[in-house]
């Protein structure tokens, strides 16, 4: 993605050693800070602080583009662009041809019903490069590439019509899962969400956070994901059986959404289960989406 055709994003970088929370314009990163402080915001060093008060930090940021200064840059290896959300919600099985893959070629969305599996922020958020370690004991370690979103102010019970309005930001998220761990076929509940979906470091973000009108329509953006430059996943997000405002309100009314927030939509077909092939220790995943930007991790031993 050539971001020189952002206004601007969000971004944290490692630099020697210190997460800095960082302004991305024109392809550069300005420590956040001072880039705010100039505009008469006030201090902030993480890009999670600034879903304390939203509003005020997008105006702020919008103008803070035009008063940067060189000395404020700063380079160094990407982490997750938010550390760490406050709580991260997953739609599963959300997209037609998904289903389709996984056995259910004529899923109708009035048979569907939308649910989620939650993600620990802390310990499952990480961000690209060797930063994913495989759940310890797994042998079908699987990917799935989502559009997340972030949440800017709070949600409870609200409208479908209104439901956009509570984005903030959108990113590239890595929906890893341990399947053989999911499963739990001898059980009463059959399926063992936890085990199979929050691992430590399996929920990659990034690179980089966009504000949430980079997406003029959320319902028509290309996702695409490989394994070793292999081209497993190529969907849209015309596909989701409920859309982003749907899926807001829904959960909106399971529970308060609060600002900083994530929530993961769903992914397009080309997952490794239907087809029996699963990650391995050195492959390298690459994660993308229009108008966001390409994730890149590869995969690490468990730990």
């Amino acid at each position: 993605m050539d971001t020189k055709s952002m206004t601007w994003a969000l971004a944290t970088l490692d630099v020697a050693g210190t997460a800095v929370g960082c302004l991305e314009q024109d392809g550069h990163c300005y420590r956040l800070g001072p880039t705010l402080t100039r505009v008469g915001h006030r201090p902030v060093e993480q890009v999670i602080d600034l879903f304390q008060d939203w509003s005020a930090a997008e105006a702020a940021l919008a103008h803070a583009g035009s008063l940067l200064d060189p000395a404020d840059r700063v380079t160094g290896p990407r982490l997750a662009p938010i550390r760490y959300p406050g709580k991260i919600l997953c739609a599963g099985a959300n997209y037609f041809d998904h289903l389709a893959e996984m056995g259910m070629p004529d899923a109708k969305k009035a048979d569907q019903r939308l649910f989620f599996f939650m993600k620990p922020p802390r310990n499952a958020v990480v961000g690209e490069g060797a930063t994913v370690h495989m759940p310890i004991g797994t042998a079908a370690f699987d990917w799935e590439v989502e559009l997340a979103l972030v949440i800017g102010r709070t949600a409870r019970n609200v409208s479908v019509a209104a439901a956009l309005s509570h984005i903030a930001a959108w990113t590239v998220a890595i929906d890893f899962s341990a399947r053989d761990h999911n499963r739990a076929p001898e059980t009463f509940y059959k399926l063992d969400w936890v085990a199979g979906k929050a691992n430590d470091t399996c929920c990659p973000l990034g690179p980089r956070l966009v504000p949430a009108a980079t997406l003029a329509d959320p319902q028509n953006v290309g996702l695409r994901l490989s394994v070793n430059d292999e081209l497993k996943q190529n969907g849209r997000s015309t596909d989701m059986i409920f859309t982003v405002a749907e899926q807001i309100a829904t959960a909106s009314r399971i529970m308060t959404l609060d600002p900083g927030d994530v929530l993961l939509t769903g992914t397009p077909a080309g997952v490794g289960a239907p087809k029996r092939t699963f990650l391995s220790v050195g492959d390298r995943v690459d994660a993308e989406i229009e108008g966001i930007g390409r994730l890149s991790v590869v995969i690490q031993p468990p730990r």
